[in-house]
């Protein structure tokens, strides 16, 4: 996250003495990423951060792989995940592949009793249904309907939700979530044909350091097993802090489309990259002007890389039958396009309403078998049309 910020009280020197009104020292920790190379933030803790009091029995939460190599247009219905009370248990990872998990989740309940830590990926959480704050040592995030809220791996956080009714959008990334290179100048700064600038970009603010003792359940996610780690000091006592490692939002609303007299292909919506992916927002936008366009999406062949579509709202014209939740794979190796008639029905059209999200992978994606309870077995059946 290529912003500096910094809240509370920090020393004027790193690495320097910076001492408590009792005279004691604060706990200085840089919390780095990439090594020594990479973000990094350096906190300012009330106790150590190594206080460990017990050592749970750790469990897996490794998604169980149902299909690993296929070739057939999928569709998963999103919205049939059942939602339970528990934010971890929640999670459902439905398609996979060593570069980054995604997973749908349905949790009725905040978490209270309970923080958790996503060691082995940054997570990109899209909140389709619901409102309420991300907690951390480095400060809050109010969220709502739209918003892309990026938590870097490492960061200890609890969610907290205003109602029962929740949907969330998950990708776990095993590398760093970044803003696409060519949005950025040379010092790093968003330029002006980027489709959102700086001040779109949510901080974390109304930093509270709980100076506090006692049993604090910690659960700490690294390579698909879940420890339960019992620390003897409250995770959010930051005093202060700065950097440029450190959990952030962003809404797909604040998402300015790129349109064109012509069709534009799909990088012109890129909003996030990791290795070997991207992150798309698809929005309401304006449709192509010239006056021979088609606005509908050509028939395109996926050669590289296979293609998900996550459906949050309003009328998509290149597809039938779409609902809230739904998510489309269109594997690498075989065409893909709009369903029959659409072509024809978007010529003339003027604008869209659609929003979803859209991530190109670039190596294949496998299905749990989570996806397969929630698979619509006749989706790659869905482009056939009467041949006389």
């Amino acid at each position: 996250m290529p912003i500096y910020h910094t809240l509370g009280s920090i020393p004027h020197k790193r690495h320097t003495i910076f001492r408590k009104p009792d005279g004691n020292l604060y706990a200085e920790e840089l919390v780095s990423t990439e090594g020594f190379s990479g973000m990094y933030s350096l906190v300012y803790h009330a106790h150590p951060p190594t206080i460990v009091k017990s050592l749970g029995e750790p469990y897996s939460v490794e998604p169980k792989i149902a299909r690993e190599k296929h070739l057939k247009h999928t569709s998963l219905l999103g919205f049939n995940i059942k939602p339970e009370n528990d934010f971890l248990e929640s999670r459902k990872p439905v398609l996979v592949n060593a570069d980054l998990h995604i997973s749908l989740a349905a949790p009725k309940k905040s978490m209270t009793d309970y923080f958790y830590k996503n060691s082995q990926a940054d997570e990109i959480i899209f909140i389709h249904k619901g409102s309420g704050e991300l907690k951390t040592g480095f400060g809050k995030i109010q969220f709502k309907y739209g918003d892309y809220v990026v938590i870097p791996r490492g960061t200890i956080y609890q969610m907290t939700f205003d109602q029962e009714d929740n949907r969330l959008f998950i990708i776990e990334s095993f590398s760093p979530i970044r803003f696409p290179k060519r949005y950025l100048n040379e010092f790093g700064q968003l330029m002006e044909h980027a489709p959102y600038c700086e001040r779109d970009i949510v901080r974390p603010s109304n930093l509270e350091t709980h100076d506090l003792a006692g049993d604090f359940v910690i659960k700490i996610k690294k390579e698909g097993l879940i420890y339960p780690y019992t620390y003897g000091t409250h995770p959010f006592d930051f005093i202060g802090w700065d950097g440029y490692h450190y959990p952030w939002a962003f809404s797909i609303h604040d998402f300015e489309p790129i349109t064109g007299r012509v069709h534009q292909p799909p990088p012109v919506h890129q909003t996030f990259q990791g290795k070997n992916f991207v992150v798309c927002s698809f929005v309401p936008r304006k449709y192509d002007y010239h006056p021979q366009s088609i606005p509908a999406p050509y028939n395109h062949s996926n050669v590289d890389s296979d293609e998900v579509l996550y459906y949050v709202d309003g009328d998509f014209m290149s597809r039938k039958s779409v609902v809230q939740g739904q998510i489309t794979l269109h594997p690498g190796g075989i065409p893909h396009g709009p369903h029959p008639g659409s072509v024809e029905k978007s010529i003339g059209k003027e604008k869209t309403d659609e929003l979803a999200v859209m991530i190109d992978p670039f190596r294949p994606l496998m299905l749990t078998d989570e996806a397969l309870r929630i698979e619509d077995d006749n989706y790659h059946k869905s482009w056939q049309f009467n041949i006389e």
